[in-house]
């Protein structure tokens, strides 16, 4: 079964309270989306461990309800 982005924004946000996330259904089917993860909690952190984090808060959810997720993670930056 598909999982709505709505629920993706919830558990991202449910780990990473300050963070912007933005999610894009990439096929309309609910099972590929690309996202975009801004949160105070990437500083100083991978790339890979970034993901890993996102994924985590995901909790186990990958591969199964849902089946791709592109990832663009960062830490905010100063201006």
């Amino acid at each position: 079964m598909p999982m709505p982005a709505s629920e993706i924004e919830t558990l991202i946000k449910a780990a990473f309270p300050d963070a912007d996330v933005v999610i894009e259904d990439l096929r309309g089917d609910g099972d590929h989306y690309a996202c975009r993860v801004v949160s105070t909690a990437f500083a100083g952190k991978s790339r890979v461990q970034q993901h890993q984090m996102v994924y985590k808060a995901l909790g186990g959810r990958m591969g199964g309800e849902l089946h791709a997720l592109a990832l663009q993670t960062s830490a905010p930056t100063s201006n």
